[in-house]
């Protein structure tokens, strides 16, 4: 089946979120998350984008941008190219990071566009890995509170709203459904995953893990989920497939 065409943006504004391949983790770490943030910064003088908001995930990220001077893909492509080299020199690793193919939504209107922003930094939360947005650090939403503009463009958002709007508006309980990850809540949180792993197979991270001989491997994951790890989890941490993890 031919893919659907991507529907185009009258106001140039895109909701988009990429994730890892076979949804493994893609930020390891906070210089992980910290290089990601600048490659951001430093593709817009180049791409001539505007980002109204970011959150990163772990296995996946959200961006809300408005583009100027070059299209979306070609945007995602320098900003997607830049990491995973960066990636994979670091972890000593080759070959895909990120899935083929991101999505996208095209944000039309300013009421939908304040209730995506909304969405990206609730994001954590609704993960269960912090009780209060401004507790994570690797969202946008504090740029806002401390009227940053190093990463991102703040005038935009509070030409709508003022910043007193915007905190009360961002901490409103909802329900709405933009490009959602697929994502369970986990028995155990990343952290404490992540843990367990290295405890059982002395990896530090996916790339050693996938480096395993398939014997050790699969006796480690038979003992992840002995530890109350689930499939996804487990599929999600190691990079490897959800159909081997769920096989053994």
């Amino acid at each position: 089946m031919p893919r659907q065409a991507r529907k185009k943006s009258k106001t140039g504004i895109y909701h988009i979120m990429l994730r890892g391949i076979n949804q493994q983790v893609i930020f390891e770490d906070e210089e992980d998350n910290e290089k990601f943030i600048d490659t951001l910064k430093s593709f817009k003088a180049v791409s001539g984008y505007k980002l109204f908001a970011y959150c990163l995930m772990g296995n996946h990220l959200h961006l809300l941008l408005k583009i100027e001077k070059e299209s979306l893909a070609l945007i995602l492509k320098r900003i997607a190219g830049s990491y995973v080299y960066w990636y994979n020199l670091k972890y000593r690793r080759i070959g895909h990071l990120f899935q083929d193919r991101f999505k996208s939504e095209a944000v039309e209107d300013e009421e939908y566009f304040l209730s995506v922003l909304r969405y990206i930094h609730q994001n954590p939360i609704k993960a269960e890995i912090c009780k209060e947005i401004d507790e994570y650090k690797f969202s946008s939403y504090n740029d806002f509170v401390k009227e940053k503009q190093e990463v991102v463009d703040i005038d935009y958002v509070f030409s709508i709203i003022n910043k007193d709007e915007f905190i009360t508006f961002n901490t409103k309980t909802n329900d709405n459904k933009f490009l959602e990850c697929d994502e369970k809540i986990f028995r155990l949180n990343d952290k404490e995953a992540k843990d367990i792993i290295h405890k059982i197979s002395k990896c530090r991270n996916a790339t050693e893990f996938q480096s395993l001989d398939d014997e050790k491997r699969n006796k480690f994951i038979k003992d992840f989920k002995e530890n109350n790890l689930s499939i996804r989890q487990i599929s999600r941490l190691t990079g490897i497939s959800f159909a081997i993890v769920r096989r053994l």
